[in-house]
């Protein structure tokens, strides 16, 4: 297949369109094309008056080689093939243990499965389905449970967000990623955008199906089963511990994939009482950032935001303060909502969701500034756990409750609640409170976004306006701690241990996880 890169093309394209500008590029007539398909659409909306799509499109046509070498124009070439790798026939006595059904547990766990090592895949959590209950009675303000709910369960902290899909790393096994998940129920046009998304309401159906795929090949994946501890012999992984249905159980292993995701701090206690190797990690915290769907469209498209011809607008906003500090924007939510996060009790945490049309009234996002391990106040490894954790119980107590504290940029700018009704209603459930986030975050972290909203109100316009409303707080944004592993893909302290996914420090997002997971699994397969 003949690649051809830089296509410009209007907002109401045709097909038609396509096969002319394709036949031109390649010098040839629109008779030789067999067919003409998009491979990647992004949109270009830096200039208002200008706003298109840029295509690459993929297009079959006799005599390919010979057209290629003629053309001299390089943003032409040819289409490289993804491969999946042949995988070994598995010949260890006993089968891997996965620990999470997040992106990287299931897809560490379906990989395996493709080599017929039935792994047995341990989640805290629930299904899919009775999670989705528990996560909707939460939220309408029934109680919190600590073992399911949007960080754990089948699917992970992903299942409930907006499903974003875009990814920095460069890796091939993330286009086989793209191509599962579609093959899964999520739609085909995640194959082609260049910021692709799925949306809660649809991702709950991919994710029961990687558990079905799973089950179908072998292998075995127990709910309410949480992974407590493991045994080792002679200095290598001999079983896995969990608990299950009130009693302890051991299986012997010599494999377990910790995939158990930013959230699972009793894990990390756990491995550290066990002297695994960790280290302190980097990460950010603040709030959500809402303002109406209808102004961020805009202030990004113009005239055009009426046009019907262009979806919910996004964006992505980032500045370095004259203190060194960064303060960035971050899984933004088009037409989504802010919900309540917590998995332990007495901790309120935010996060972004949107369903896969985006279309609600509000846009938000993650508005954060990065924390150091130089902030965290001590040099144990979990003390980045202990700082995220103080900033949830800071906001729990100011209601009592789940009830996220909520201010406007005019409030936090006047460092006072002064009462007045915003345009931007918060969609966060259960309910809100009326307070400043420097009363729950840490006086370097609301000073930093205090300056860095009004240079954002410069980057996009309307951004720092006086009536979007903070929601906090926003912790769990990536891993506090690093999980330390070696080229082999095990830990450093433990051989047989592999920690992957975002939670052990590796991935930050559902692509670059996933991959991750499909790496380690190939590690364990001696690959």
């Amino acid at each position: 297949m003949i690649r051809i890169a830089n296509v410009k093309a209007p907002l109401d394209f045709t097909l038609v369109l396509l096969r002319e500008i394709a036949a031109k590029r390649l010098g040839v007539s629109i008779a030789d094309l067999q067919s003409v398909h998009i491979l990647r659409k992004s949109l270009d909306a830096r200039r208002r008056s200008g706003i298109h799509y840029v295509l690459t499109l993929g297009v079959e046509a006799a005599g390919e080689m010979r057209i290629l070498a003629k053309c001299r124009d390089s943003s032409v070439g040819q289409e490289p093939e993804y491969v999946r790798p042949e995988l070994p026939p598995w010949t260890a006595p006993h089968a891997p243990v996965v620990v999470g059904s997040g992106p990287a547990g299931l897809f560490a766990a379906l990989t395996l499965a493709r080599a017929g090592a039935c792994s047995l895949v341990l989640e805290r959590g629930d299904d899919v389905d009775t999670r989705k209950a528990a996560v909707q009675r939460f939220w309408s303000g029934g109680e919190l449970d600590p073992e399911s709910n949007v960080q754990f369960g089948a699917g992970g902290a992903g299942t409930f967000s907006d499903g974003k899909l875009t990814t920095g790393i460069k890796d091939p096994h993330a286009r086989e990623v793209l191509h599962e998940l579609s093959r899964h129920g999520a739609p085909e046009e995640i194959l082609v955008d260049a910021k692709p998304h799925i949306g809660t309401d649809l991702l709950v159906e991919v994710v029961r199906k990687l558990v079905q795929s799973i089950e179908s090949l072998g292998g075995r994946v127990l709910f309410r089963a949480k992974f407590v501890d493991f045994r080792s012999t002679q200095g290598c992984v001999s079983h896995a511990v969990y608990e299950h249905s009130g009693g302890v159980v051991e299986v012997p292993t010599e494999h377990i994939i910790l995939a158990t995701g930013h959230s699972a701090r009793d894990v990390f206690a756990r491995l550290h009482e066990r002297e695994v190797a960790l280290a302190q990690k980097p990460f950010s915290v603040g709030v959500r950032i809402e303002h109406r769907q209808e102004m961020i469209n805009r202030a990004m498209y113009g005239d055009l935001a009426d046009s019907g011809l262009l979806p919910a607008a996004d964006y992505k906003l980032a500045v370095r303060l004259p203190s060194g500090r960064g303060v960035y924007t971050f899984c933004m939510c088009p037409g989504g909502h802010v919900v309540a996060s917590s998995s332990e009790a007495g901790g309120i945490v935010t996060n972004g969701m949107s369903y896969h049309a985006r279309d609600g009234e509000n846009a938000n996002s993650a508005l954060l500034v990065g924390v150091e391990p130089s902030d965290f106040g001590s040099a144990h490894p979990l003390a980045g756990i202990d700082f995220q954790g103080e900033i949830e119980r800071r906001a729990y107590d100011l209601s009592g409750s789940y009830r996220a504290p909520v201010a406007t940029v005019r409030e936090m700018l006047a460092e006072r609640v002064d009462g007045r009704l915003s345009s931007v209603c918060p969609t966060y459930q259960p309910e809100t409170i009326p307070a400043l986030p420097c009363e729950y975050l840490p006086s370097f972290v609301a000073e930093s976004l205090q300056a860095g909203l009004s240079v954002m109100g410069k980057k996009l316009r309307g951004f720092d306006s006086p009536g979007a409303i903070l929601v906090g707080p926003e912790t769990r944004s990536s891993s506090p701690v690093r999980i330390l592993r070696g080229g082999d893909g095990s830990s450093v302290s433990h051989p047989g241990l592999y920690p992957t996914g975002e939670g052990a420090g590796y991935a930050g997002g559902i692509v670059s996880a996933a991959v991750d997971g499909m790496r380690t699994a190939l590690l364990v397969l001696g690959l």
